[in-house]
C-alpha cells in the first residue's frame, strides 16, 4: 500500500534529519514489512535516496516558500515531510492533491496541532510555483 510506503520514507528521512547520514540498516529493516509489495519497497528505495541526493535543492525550494520561518524552525517531523512531499511534487508522477493530502495526513499523526495546516501552506505555495 502506497500508504505505507510513503509513511516509512518519513521515517527515514525523518532519522536522516537527525544525523545526516542515510542508515541503509533502517532502510533494510523498514522494507522488511510483510504488508509492502515489491513496488512498494521499489518506491521507499528510489523515493529515499532520491531525496538524500537531492537534499540542498528541496532545501531551498522549502525554504523560498516560507513565511516568518526558517528551516531551523520548523519542527523536525513537519520538515521531513515536507523534503518527502516536495521531492515527490518536484518529480509530478504523483498528482498534486495526493501528495498534499497524504502530507497533510503526515504531519496530523506525526507533527503538532497547527503542522497540517502548516505543511498544507507551505506545499500550496510549491505546488503553484511549479505548475
Amino acid at each position: 500500500m502506497r500508504r505505507v510506503a510513503r509513511e516509512t520514507v518519513f521515517k527515514l528521512v525523518f532519522e536522516y534529519t537527525f544525523y545526516g547520514v542515510a542508515n541503509e540498516g533502517t532502510l533494510e529493516l523498514l522494507q522488511s514489512d510483510a504488508s509492502l509489495d515489491d513496488d512498494d519497497k521499489a518506491f521507499i528505495a528510489e523515493t529515499y535516496s532520491g531525496i538524500i541526493a537531492s537534499e540542498e535543492e528541496l532545501k531551498k525550494t522549502i525554504e523560498a516558500h516560507l513565511s516568518g520561518y526558517t528551516l531551523e524552525r520548523i519542527y523536525r517531523p513537519d520538515y521531513a515531510i515536507l523534503l518527502l512531499a516536495t521531492f515527490e511534487l518536484q518529480r509530478k508522477s504523483v498528482p498534486v492533491a495526493v501528495v498534499v493530502n497524504e502530507a497533510v495526513e503526515l504531519s496530523k499523526k506525526y507533527g503538532t496541532d497547527k503542522s497540517g495546516a502548516f505543511v498544507n501552506g507551505v506545499l500550496a505555495k510549491i505546488a503553484k510555483d511549479l505548475n
